[in-house]
Formats: C-alpha cells, structure tokens, sequence
C-alpha cells in the first residue's frame, strides 16, 4: 500500500511539474502553438494537393509535417530563457548545484514529447484523410529533424541571450541554408532537412537506407553538442539576468 502511495504521490509530483513547466515554456498559450501548427499543416497540404497532378505521397507529407514541427518548437525555444518568469527561476536555479541543467533538461525533453505528439496526431490524420502512410514511422522521422533544429536554436539562444536576435540569427541561417539548398542535397548524407521517403532515381534502396540511417546518427549527434553546449553557456547567469 505504500509503495502504491509512493508511486501515486510520484506520478501527481511530476505531472503537476510538467503543467507548471508547460505554462512557463508556452507562457500559457500552448493552445494557440497548437492551433497555429495545424494551421499551417492544413495550409501546405493544400497547397501542395491543389498545385500537384498526382496524389500526395510519404515524400511530401513529411513536408507537410516538418514546417508545423518546427513551428510549435521554434517560440518556446528562442524566448523562453528570456521570459519574466524564467529570469525569477534562473536566480533561483544558480543557488541550487545542477539543477539548471536538470530543469532545462526537463523542459527540453517535454518541448520533444510534445512536439512528437502533435506530430503522431497530424500523422495520423493524413493517414486517414489523405495517403496511408507508417505513421509512427513518420512522426519519428520528423521529429529528428525538428529535434536538430530546436537544440541549435536551444544553444543560439544561450549565447545570444535575446529572444529577437536568436530568431534574426536563426532566419539569416535558415536563409543561407536555402540558398544552398542545391549544393547540400547534392551530399544527402549531411542534409538536415533530408526527407527519407524521397528516393532518388539513380540511388540503390539499400545505399539510400544506409544513407539515411547516417543522417540521422548524425543529427543525433550534433543535436547532444549543441544541447550540452548550451547548457555549459547557463552558467553564464549575467547573460541571462537583467
């Protein structure tokens, strides 16, 4: 019976954390993050269905995913360490040994959890509505992405120390990205926007495969360094206290 307490009394513990850690990362407008994702998801759906001959396929759902991923992850982000309420916490973390890396942590790790449930549900409702496709497979294959993007603007943020200049720095990279859109998949393999279910024409399936599996061990990768980066930059505490 105790043990039955103690697991209860763990599992109210925790969610009650996530709930306050949800109104700080959202400053409570997670509905409207949620709303605006499948907005966005409907709009490029449409857009892609109404401007194509053929039917949409697993290559361009995942497009269709991708943009309203990173969308629900770019604002909490970019501007959460700079938000009133993370200043208070922040002082308060700095007395504690460690613990501003376990709550960023945290904090990381609920942004992920949701990101890949908005994704399984809009998964799910192309599955449905539009092709049938893997469609855990495919949430996890976005959320990879999304999780690169999100760690880098994670370390921007932290080194900037400005909600506005990470987004002005993150759009000027995501802007020389594009322009060399046409060098980088031309080397898929280091392509962090690379879509697994578009196979070339002159690739073999099993060369795409191992392909594939490389650039995603290698977002992995690069995603823990510029985690952990970013969490050695909140040591700085003036960077963050005004």
């Amino acid at each position: 019976m105790n043990i039955l307490k103690k697991i209860i009394d763990y599992l109210v513990f925790h969610a009650r954390l996530t709930g306050y850690n949800l109104k700080i990362i959202f400053a409570n407008k997670f509905i409207y993050f949620a709303a605006s994702s499948f907005v966005v998801y409907l709009a490029i759906t449409l857009i892609l269905f109404f401007s194509s001959d053929m039917q949409l396929a697993e290559a361009q759902i995942f497009w269709t995913l991708l943009v309203p991923g990173i969308l629900i992850v770019f604002y909490p982000v970019a501007y959460n360490i700079q938000n009133d309420v993370d200043k208070r916490m922040i002082d308060i973390l700095f007395g504690i040994p460690n613990y501003r890396f376990k709550i960023w942590l945290f904090k990381l790790f609920i942004m992920f959890i949701i990101a890949f449930g908005i994704l399984l549900i809009l998964s799910l409702l192309s599955s449905f509505a539009v092709v049938d496709i893997p469609v855990i497979g495919m949430a996890i294959q976005v959320l990879i992405p999304v999780i690169f993007v999100s760690s880098i603007i994670f370390m921007i943020s932290t080194i900037v120390g400005d909600g506005n200049g990470t987004a002005v720095i993150t759009l000027i990279i995501g802007t020389g990205l594009l322009g060399g859109r046409e060098f980088i998949q031309s080397h898929p393999r280091w392509d962090i926007f690379l879509n697994p279910y578009s196979l070339p024409a002159d690739i073999n399936e099993l060369v795409w495969e191992g392909i594939i599996t490389g650039n995603r061990v290698y977002l992995i990768i690069l995603s823990l360094f510029a985690i952990l980066f970013g969490l050695l930059n909140l040591q700085k505490r003036e960077r963050f206290l005004y």
